[in-house]
């Protein structure tokens, strides 16, 4: 008969599982995802994902390519969750075909839709467009997407993208305004730690588009002269710089804080 009281030696767990092979897989995985990052040649142009962003000088950097300051490159989770953001796009975009929505996300020769404008100094490329579905919307509309993290997906469904994601505001209003599709967008925030799936028609706003397409002007044309766009604060520690909340709105840590602010303005 097995002895089961306390001090019978009899193991009521399982041994200790071996450490180390996660470490090593994930530091594989990282060195992979940092390898392809820094192999992937530098956009040359302004990119409507940025045009958001409240400093100009920011963007200016971010579209000459001017190297990160030392140790603020990106790291490798949040290489993890663009990854993420990518694989999110494709489930959802099954999802909505699956439920009977006509979408269309590349050309026939794999290429996304998009535009290009400036001499190609300043780009855009689309999630998707709706061409029909079982919705109550107006087609064509273009689609967005974006996989969030539990707490700024929360901020959106409680604000809506407008208030909580400025930056994706003026993506979408920009997308409505170069491809012409006027009608409500339809945005999709996909939670990725629940899939639970946020939709919301968001009307064009051509005011915004057309302030977001000034800033990109104003980059390229600054850049074109060698001129240095003013930071948005007069304190380094703004969040704008440092990262953090400011008015509602988060922002990440600037990756050129050092070399901004060892200039005189």
């Amino acid at each position: 008969m097995i002895d089961l009281n306390h001090g019978s030696g009899v193991q009521y767990q399982q041994p200790a599982r071996p450490s180390g092979i996660g470490n090593a897989v994930n530091a594989a995985i990282d060195a992979a995802l940092a390898a392809r990052h820094l192999a992937e040649a530098p956009r040359r142009y302004v990119s409507t994902s940025g045009l958001g962003r409240e400093c100009l000088r920011q963007i200016q950097y971010d579209y000459l390519a001017v190297p990160k300051d030392d140790g603020r490159g990106f790291e490798p989770n949040t290489l993890r969750i663009f990854e993420a953001g990518h694989r999110g796009e494709e489930v959802v975009a099954a999802w909505l075909r699956a439920a009977g929505f006509e979408l269309r996300t590349a050309r026939l020769d794999g290429r996304q839709f998009g535009f290009s404008a400036l001499d190609g100094r300043f780009k855009g490329h689309i999630d998707g467009c709706l061409l029909s579905g079982p919705a109550p919307m107006t087609y064509p509309a273009l689609w967005e997407n974006k996989a969030l993290g539990a707490a700024p997906w929360k901020e959106v469904v409680k604000r809506g993208v407008v208030l909580a994601k400025p930056i994706y505001a003026a993506q979408i209003a920009l997308y409505q305004a170069y491809l012409d599709l006027p009608n409500p967008g339809l945005f999709t925030a996909l939670n990725r730690d629940t899939l639970e799936l946020y939709c919301e028609l968001v009307p064009f706003n051509a005011a915004l588009a057309q302030r977001a397409s000034d800033r990109a002007v104003q980059v390229v044309r600054a850049s074109e002269v060698q001129e240095l766009l003013p930071r948005s604060v007069v304190h380094r520690t703004s969040a704008v710089c440092r990262g953090g909340h400011s008015a509602g709105e988060w922002h990440p840590p600037c990756a050129w804080q050092d070399r901004c602010w060892r200039t005189l303005r």
